[in-house]
């Protein structure tokens, strides 16, 4: 299964979703998480730049290592590849959808089971640290929420397979 996060650079949100998602899913070890794939891409992410100094920042101080990652635009390829798509904003979840992910495609809030106007995460990019931190807590709290429904949802595919 393939996870893609969507935001708009590709290099704040949807980098330390993926990063925590991962997380998440290592944390589970046997329990259904090994193997999905959690990728990220931005609406107008430039190709290859890194993650933003404060979301770099942030998640080395949960752990987590961003150095690695490099923006990548979102495109019709990968809403293909991806089973499932969760975008930090309805403009986001919109992008994905005209370029394919229509029935795939969850505003993350939502997915959680957030109210419609809860769903979305705000941009930290330009922010300070604080604003980077805030970010990081409520993609941590929605993505908590979210892994399990993920488990759910994919135990229900697979035992749908064996039939």
């Amino acid at each position: 299964m393939k996870l893609l996060f969507v935001c708009t650079g590709n290099i704040c949100r949807s980098p330390m979703a993926a990063a925590i998602m991962r997380r998440l899913l290592d944390e589970r070890g046997g329990r259904g998480g090994s193997d999905v794939e959690v990728v990220s891409a931005g609406t107008a992410a430039y190709d290859g730049a890194p993650a933003s100094e404060g979301s770099y920042l942030v998640a080395l101080e949960h752990g987590l290592d961003l150095s690695p990652h490099r923006a990548r635009a979102l495109s019709a390829e990968a809403v293909a590849e991806a089973d499932l798509i969760l975008g930090m904003g309805v403009h986001h979840v919109e992008r994905a959808e005209a370029l394919g992910g229509t029935g795939r495609t969850h505003l993350l809030g939502a997915y959680a089971g957030r109210p419609p106007d809860e769903g979305q995460v705000s941009d930290p990019f330009g922010g300070d640290l604080e604003e980077y931190r805030g970010t990081y807590g409520r993609l941590q709290e929605l993505l908590v929420i979210a892994v399990e429904r993920l488990m759910k949802e994919k135990g229900g595919r697979e035992a749908q397979g064996d039939q």
